[in-house]
């Protein structure tokens, strides 16, 4: 399946894959860039603590979890979303 990017830096899910990971509007992505270059798209569950469930086996810390979920928030609150 392939989508556009469009001027402004959006893009289309495509309707099977939003229906195979019940994706809904507001659902947030996190991108990641893999060490191969490729780009991997992973949804991100609101809850802080749903979203760092399973992360202690790949080193992630609660600490950065909570950093990052409070810019989040506020990246949010500046951009008037």
């Amino acid at each position: 399946m392939r989508s556009t990017i469009t001027a402004r830096g959006q893009t289309v899910i495509p309707a099977p894959i939003r229906a195979r990971f019940c994706l809904g509007s507001s659902q947030r992505l996190e991108w990641i860039v893999e060490a191969d270059g490729s780009i991997r798209v992973v949804p991100v569950d609101l809850s802080p603590v749903k979203a760092f469930r399973g992360m202690g086996r790949r080193g992630g810390s609660s600490q950065s979890l909570l950093a990052d979920r409070e810019a989040e928030r506020q990246a949010e609150r500046a951009s008037g979303h």
